[in-house]
């Protein structure tokens, strides 16, 4: 079966090379999400969306004392306005689809997921941590799939680093290894002080974080391995290095024999 192309003016437009699958199913969950956010905001009152974002948005407090372990994961179908949509679900079509052609399906669901509750985690720990010490407050939700978009963008820098991407709206372009070291460093003097930009650094920070883990998981396993290898060779070169010196303290006994 080939491909679906719907013909524009005798030109064929190929949608299936255009957005790919896992892509496309993401892209219309947070939408369809997002869709139920704004009616049930429209039809029954300000106060049923903001249920929503209560029952399904990340709350540190409610998912470590009530018990609400479902908000790591479905914080990242909510979004708080229809820029704050756009903006992610355009950057998870701009860098994700390059991502799923390389890795399928499959293993782009699971990077995608992995950082986006890896991220929320992180979010979890660090915001109950602050406000114990009385710095911010561990009540307030945190939405949106930037935490796993930025888990893409830490994919592209680490496979594509040399690609060339505008800065829109400047007509600039820039490599994606320092593109993403930019937004990083962004993110990270962010994270200080009160901003109050209700921008969740931490959660980004932590995508980044979860990402690079996760790709380069391969190279911390084999340096651990050796130096697991490395620490037996040498506890078992020392317990030979005393075992013979124990050897040559030892006298022999004298010969007996006698012609």
């Amino acid at each position: 079966m080939t491909p679906y192309r719907r013909s524009y003016g005798g030109y064929r437009f190929n949608w299936s090379g255009f957005i790919t699958p896992a892509v496309k199913t993401l892209v219309l969950a947070n939408a369809g999400v997002f869709l139920v956010q704004t009616f049930a905001g429209l039809l029954i009152g300000p106060e049923a969306s903001f249920a929503i974002v209560r029952a399904l948005g990340l709350v540190p407090a409610y998912v470590v004392f009530k018990g609400f372990l479902w908000q790591p994961f479905t914080y990242m179908f909510l979004h708080g306005g229809l820029f704050h949509l756009l903006i992610n679900m355009l950057m998870l079509w701009m860098f994700g689809r390059d991502l799923e052609l390389n890795w399928g399906q499959r293993r782009f669901y699971s990077f995608y997921f992995t950082c986006g509750i890896g991220a929320g985690l992180i979010n979890v720990v660090v915001k109950l941590v602050l406000s114990l010490q009385g710095i911010g407050r561990s009540d307030i939700p945190t939405i949106g799939a930037s935490g796993a978009i930025f888990g893409i963008l830490i994919a592209n820098a680490v496979l594509f680093p040399d690609r060339q991407i505008w800065l829109i709206p400047l007509p600039i372009s820039i490599a994606m290894r320092p593109y993403v070291a930019v937004m990083a460093a962004i993110e990270f003097f962010g994270t200080l002080g009160s901003t109050g930009d209700n921008v969740s650094h931490i959660c980004h920070l932590g995508g980044l974080l979860v990402g690079y883990i996760y790709l380069r998981r391969g190279l911390f396993l084999f340096r651990s391995r050796n130096f697991l290898l490395d620490w037996k060779r040498r506890r078992m070169k020392r317990k030979f290095e005393v075992y013979m010196k124990d050897q040559h303290k030892e006298k022999s006994r004298p010969d007996n024999w006698v012609n």
